[in-house]
C-alpha cells in the first residue's frame, strides 16, 4: 500500500459505503477492476482519514507500480496510469470534500453560513486555490470571501499566514468601523463597500455572523454582473 495525498481534500466517511467501500479492521477498504480486468485496484481509508493504494497486475499476482514512476514511458504503461488516475479521480470527487480552512474560526464561519443559507464555498481561481467565495442563489452576487493571506499583507509587520473574511457594509457604517486592527479596509475588494477582518479572534466570532448577516442582505440590492465587476473587478484577477 501506498500513501497518495490529498491535496486540499478531506475524505467524508459518510460516502464511503455507498462508493462501494466495505469496513475493514479500522478503516475501509475498496476494489475494483482496471484495464478490462487485467489490474485490480485497491483502496484503504485509514481511521485517520488518510488514503492508501495499492494496483495489482492480476497474471502475476504482483503489485504493480511503473505507473508511479514519472520517467516511465510507452503505450501500455501510460494506459495503466490514465486508468489508476482517472479511478482515483472518481473517489476523489464522489468520496471526498474540499479541505482548505484549517482555523476555528473560519470552520465555524464556514457551518454557520451552510446552515443559515444553505450555500456553500465556491473556488473560482485554480491558481488560488485558497480563496473562496459565498454567494447568494437568487442574485448571484458575492457577499462574503475567505481567503488566505499575510498578515503583511493587510498591513501588519510581520508575515504569518492568516485566513481572512471580507464582507460587504454600507458606506457610511465602514467608515466609522475601520480601525487598522480589527476592521479592515476590505482586502482585494472595494474599499468603499467592503471590509475585512482576521479570523484569529480578534472579533468575536458571533460578531462575525452578524456581519454575516448584513452583508447578504446588501448583496440582495445589487444585480449579479454589475455589482460583481463593480465590487470584484480588480481584486477577483488579483487574488
Amino acid at each position: 500500500m501506498r500513501e497518495f495525498p490529498l491535496n486540499h481534500k478531506k475524505i467524508a466517511a459518510d460516502r464511503l459505503i455507498p462508493f462501494g467501500f466495505q469496513q475493514y479492521g479500522d478503516g475501509y477498504r475498496y476494489s475494483a477492476d482496471l484495464l478490462n480486468g487485467q489490474f485490480t485496484l485497491e483502496l484503504y481509508v485509514t481511521r485517520e482519514g488518510g488514503l492508501r493504494t495499492r494496483l495489482v497486475e492480476k497474471e502475476l499476482n504482483e503489485e504493480y507500480t511503473l505507473h508511479l514512476v514519472p520517467d516511465a514511458a510507452g503505450g501500455f504503461v501510460g494506459a495503466v496510469r490514465a486508468a489508476y488516475q482517472a479511478a482515483l479521480d472518481q473517489f476523489i470527487q464522489s468520496c471526498c470534500e474540499t479541505d482548505i480552512f484549517k482555523s476555528e474560526q473560519a470552520r465555524r464561519v464556514i457551518e454557520y453560513v451552510r446552515q443559515t443559507y444553505g450555500d456553500e464555498l465556491e473556488y473560482l481561481w485554480k491558481k488560488f486555490p485558497e480563496n473562496a467565495v459565498f454567494r447568494r442563489r437568487d442574485t448571484r452576487t458575492w457577499y462574503g470571501a475567505i481567503l488566505t493571506v499575510s498578515r503583511a499583507k493587510l498591513g501588519f509587520d510581520n508575515d504569518e499566514v492568516v485566513e481572512i473574511i471580507d464582507l460587504r457594509m454600507q458606506p457610511e457604517q465602514l467608515a466609522r468601523m475601520i480601525d487598522g486592527k480589527r476592521y479592515l479596509r476590505g482586502y482585494h475588494m472595494n474599499k468603499e463597500n467592503w471590509f475585512t477582518m482576521v479570523l484569529d479572534g480578534s472579533v468575536a466570532t458571533e460578531e462575525i455572523f452578524s456581519h454575516i448577516d448584513d452583508s447578504y442582505r446588501i448583496a440582495a440590492q445589487r444585480p449579479s454582473k454589475r455589482g460583481n465587476k463593480r465590487e470584484t473587478g480588480s481584486g477577483a484577477h488579483k487574488i
